[in-house]
């Protein structure tokens, strides 16, 4: 990662220069311009810029019972910045266990270097596969994570991990299984820089109906102090579990959303925000340009929400 901080910038806050184009992909029948496609195990949301170019892709893992088209706006933020996005739908129904969830996601990763080309719009919008960023929100998180950690070996290696208010259970002692914190400080061996997000209202009971989305003891706190450097750690103040969702989330699951933390335009500056730091974060680690990275670290009121916490252990 260069260390250059001369020039800064709050761009990635903005949508960037690309011209983004949203493909819904199928698992069993999929169309695409070329004369052969490989239909992915699982079906897909991608975000990908149109025009010509070799872009860093990145895995983005959804949360618990939710739907990949949920992080829609989040992902063109992304894509809009230089990355293919791709979300896959791990499940329609899940219980506790997450090792379907882990075994799904592996599967997607071992489709990408045969597959993806097939499905996007273009052969000039090239995926460069050697940088290979996965993420997750929520259970998602905690997926991203144990792929991370080696829980399943995948043909491809990761060059980043972000964990976006990840969660690894009900509570301490009462992890969904496989287990990923173990509650020894620094011990994930990973060998990849990490970034982890919290939200500051995610570990708070919003009403009697629904618990914590993120309680004490599983949650961001808890991952961050297991990471090794270099990690990125940014606690958003006065946002809560789901708020980066898209303004809208259709159907009964998007609407329960609505329950447990903010929704339409309300999501939006929380939303910016991971956007942007996921930006920032694989533009220092794959583009070896960290200027914006360590402008947010440094420049109090450049975020457009209010951080409650950073620390950087590099």
């Amino acid at each position: 990662m260069s260390s250059s901080t001369n020039t800064t910038s709050v761009d990635i806050f903005e949508l960037g220069k690309y011209t983004v184009l949203l493909l819904q992909i199928e698992s069993k029948t999929c169309s695409s311009k070329t004369t052969t496609s490989l239909p992915p195990p699982k079906p897909l949301l991608i975000a990908t810029p149109s025009e010509e170019g070799q872009f860093p892709v990145l895995i983005f893992l959804h949360g618990f019972l939710l739907c990949n088209k949920f992080y829609s706006q989040l992902i063109q933020h992304i894509a809009s910045h230089g990355f293919i996005v791709i979300a896959p739908q791990l499940y329609k129904v899940a219980g506790p266990d997450t090792s379907d969830e882990i075994k799904s996601a592996a599967l997607v990763i071992n489709w990408l270097s045969n597959g993806l080309h097939t499905v996007l719009p273009s052969s000039l919008v090239e995926p460069n596969l050697s940088k290979l960023g996965i993420a997750g929100h929520s259970r998602g998180g905690k997926v991203a994570f144990a792929l991370a950690l080696g829980h399943i070996k995948t043909s491809l290696k990761y060059t980043v991990l972000l964990g976006i208010d990840p969660v690894d259970g009900m509570g301490q002692g009462n992890q969904t299984p496989p287990p990923v914190l173990s509650y020894k400080p620094r011990s994930f061996d990973l060998n990849m820089p990490v970034l982890v997000i919290g939200s500051g209202l995610g570990e708070t009971k919003k009403n009697s109906f629904f618990p914590p989305c993120a309680p004490k003891g599983v949650n961001h706190e808890n991952f961050f102090s297991e990471c090794c450097s270099p990690a990125c750690y940014f606690v958003v103040k006065d946002y809560g579990h789901m708020d980066m969702l898209d303004d809208d989330t259709g159907g009964v699951r998007g609407k329960a959303t609505y329950c447990i933390c903010n929704n339409g335009k309300a999501r939006e500056p929380m939303r910016t925000f991971v956007g942007g730091i996921m930006v920032a974060f694989m533009k220092a680690y794959m583009e070896n340009d960290s200027c914006d990275l360590m402008a947010i670290k440094e420049t109090q009121g450049m975020a457009p929400i209010e951080l409650q916490s950073v620390e950087f252990i590099l």
